[in-house]
């Protein structure tokens, strides 16, 4: 048997959610560019990835309403919450216990029908804002603030978020950065939860599992750090002294590189337009002025690509969602793409079972435990 470390390059599954060839990502066919460039709204994208087709004028208004229905949390939920405020938990943590705990309150959980899974996944997609922002106002000593049925997903986001109806440039902004987080091929919170999905464990399962492959340093979080070396080298010295320091000592510069682009992350650049946009003529063009000098010095250096996550930091710190809160926000795009994967692993299944190859001895005598 070969062994391909990390499964680089292997394919392990027939998708049509989503594709990266020569470095160009689409969902179900449509180019992020394509999306992207007509303003395509997130909830758009969510429909996109379940059904593979862009929803209709009336699909898209019945789906929306089908969000809103479903996206607040119980008081139980709510209690459950402060509780874990008080814990010392990484987010990350409450949201995949909180996640968990959805599937408790839900007496149609251990249902596997078509029915009841779409309905389990709308409730989850719709409700993972709420639990974000509710995570955040409590842990602040304020009150969650219960979501609007006039707005869409991501304007009610950030209103539970601050208390205050957002600009249109800020809907815009994480509506943006939402569509580019929602899927991305075979990454590994994807397959944890297709492997879940396989054993034909029910969605909430799948996508805890999902979350708990997410809160991993080597794939979720990096946002996360990125913005921490921001903050470092506006308090501390130049990009250039910071990141000599750092590449002389062979650390990893958070937001660079990647397993499966080679020359671009298609995603950055819009990200990067929106970071400007926020922050242009405002005091927070520190954060894109830095980010700029890194990105200059990194590739004169190395050669490497910023990805999704480096200006992503920017965009999110301005909308005022606090850092250790950025992994959160990717789950909360993501899990539309999680779904849709979940959703597409049941309708053709095969268990994921590989094999491993044993390595260590054999032929080995036991010994009893007075002779040892």
């Amino acid at each position: 048997m070969e062994i391909v470390g990390g499964l680089a390059n292997i394919y392990a599954c027939d998708t049509e959610i989503s594709s990266i060839i020569d470095d160009e990502l689409a969902y179900a066919g449509y180019s992020i560019q394509e999306l992207m460039n007509n303003d395509a709204s997130f909830e758009e994208v969510i429909f996109l990835l379940w059904y593979r087709h862009l929803p209709t004028q009336d699909e898209l208004a019945t789906f929306q309403q089908e969000l809103k229905d479903w996206s607040s949390i119980s008081g139980e939920v709510e209690a459950c919450l402060r509780i874990q405020t008080r814990q010392n938990l990484h987010p990350m943590s409450v949201l995949r216990t909180t996640v968990s705990l959805l599937g408790v309150f839900d007496p149609y959980a251990e249902e596997n029908s078509e029915k009841s899974a779409k309905i389990q996944s709308l409730s989850l997609q719709a409700k993972m804002p709420t639990i974000v922002a509710a995570f955040s106002r409590l842990r602040k000593g304020l009150n969650p603030i219960q979501p609007r049925n006039d707005l869409g997903f991501t304007a009610n986001f950030l209103y539970m978020l601050t208390g205050e109806e957002p600009t249109a440039t800020q809907v815009k902004a994480l509506n943006q950065a939402l569509v580019l987080h929602a899927d991305h091929e075979l990454n590994a919170s994807t397959f944890a939860s297709r492997v879940s999905a396989s054993t034909l464990s029910d969605v909430y399962s799948c996508v805890t599992t999902a979350i708990g492959t997410l809160k991993g340093s080597l794939h979720g979080g990096a946002n996360e750090r990125v913005f921490d070396m921001l903050e470092e080298i506006y308090n501390n010295g130049t990009a250039a002294e910071y990141l000599q320091k750092k590449l002389d000592s062979k650390e990893k510069i958070m937001g660079f590189g990647h397993r499966v682009y080679k020359t671009v992350d298609p995603r950055q650049s819009y990200l990067k337009e929106m970071a400007y946009q926020l922050t242009h003529d405002t005091e927070d063009a520190r954060w894109y002025d830095i980010s700029v000098e890194i990105e200059e010095y990194i590739r004169d250096a190395r050669g490497l690509i910023p990805n999704v996550d480096f200006y992503s930091a920017t965009v999110y710190h301005v909308l005022g969602i606090e850092s250790d809160l950025f992994t959160l926000i990717f789950a909360m795009s993501r899990v539309s793409g999680w779904l849709a994967h979940i959703k597409e692993q049941r309708e053709n299944n095969s268990l994921i079972r590989p094999r491993s190859r044993y390595i260590g001895p054999s032929g080995q005598v036991y010994i009893p435990i007075d002779k040892r």
